[in-house]
């Protein structure tokens, strides 16, 4: 085992489809891993309720918009209802989310120096006066941590589902091939709703046992507890909220592990 190839012969759960997973799975593979594709979530555009009809038309009489991904600023921008102008200040989470608006020539106005709800809401709150307007485009299953906080700051928070996320039906398939084969050496998770669908996927295949000797790496608190709700232990949680810096914290973890025996 070398340094340059740390995850040699070593699987790693990659839980993304297979155009969002390239990255990744190529970053494992350059440390010597074997990537196993298995998204374990998709995301289906919610474009003909009536509360984003509305938002759209009214996008205008808000002082914020938060995005808190890119698939929240996807969902919301690439569609074909009017957005009148002009837009309000836009304040994000993540670097991705970031870009993905200023591809579509949408200045970002805030960004937290913590990519996660609770590291938001701290950089955030000076900003806020009583009375202030903000809408939060999110997911279905996203945690209404953020609005919730500016309320009770006095803002008047709307929150509209543009997006559902939901359980690829092959992927059950594809998991039940890897785990009653060469099972999975390394399971990570990029959001508390990876692990739901995972772990939820494992209890139907009867595979509990076959994650007893697995690595886990988490990105960010939140997930982390969800894996922890579950009964696992995780072993790895980056101080920076990426792939890279998960993976990078997994191979920490194993270097000190092997450094000790």
């Amino acid at each position: 085992m070398t340094l340059a190839s740390p995850l040699k012969g070593m699987t790693v759960l990659v839980p993304r489809g297979k155009k969002q997973a390239q990255t990744y799975s190529k970053l494992i593979k350059s440390y010597g891993g074997i990537p196993v594709e298995i998204p374990l979530i998709a995301f289906m555009p919610l474009r003909n309720s009536e509360s984003f009809s509305e938002a759209c038309k009214r996008i205008h009489t808000y002082d914020w918009l938060i995005f808190t991904s890119k698939t929240a600023v996807e969902a919301f921008f690439d569609h074909d209802l009017p957005i009148s102008k002009p837009l309000p200040k836009v304040a994000v989470i993540g670097e991705k989310t970031k870009s993905s608006l200023l591809d579509r020539g949408i200045n970002v106005d805030f960004s937290p120096r913590q990519y996660v709800a609770e590291g938001f809401v701290e950089d955030f709150l000076p900003f806020i006066e009583k009375g202030m307007k903000v809408l939060v485009p999110k997911g279905n299953l996203a945690r209404d941590y953020i609005a919730s906080s500016l309320s009770e700051k006095g803002a008047k928070v709307d929150e509209i589902i543009v997006y559902e996320t939901i359980f690829p039906k092959d992927s059950i398939g594809l998991l039940n091939n890897q785990l009653s084969g060469k099972g999975i050496d390394i399971l990570t998770f990029t959001s508390p709703s990876t692990v739901d669908h995972f772990m939820r996927a494992v209890k139907e295949l009867g595979y509990q046992d076959a994650l007893k000797n697995s690595l886990v790496g988490c990105i960010g608190p939140v997930t982390k507890e969800r894996a922890e709700d579950y009964g696992l232990h995780v072993h790895a949680v980056p101080e920076e909220f990426t792939v890279y810096s998960m993976l990078k914290s997994i191979i920490e973890y194993l270097e000190e592990n092997r450094r000790g025996n």
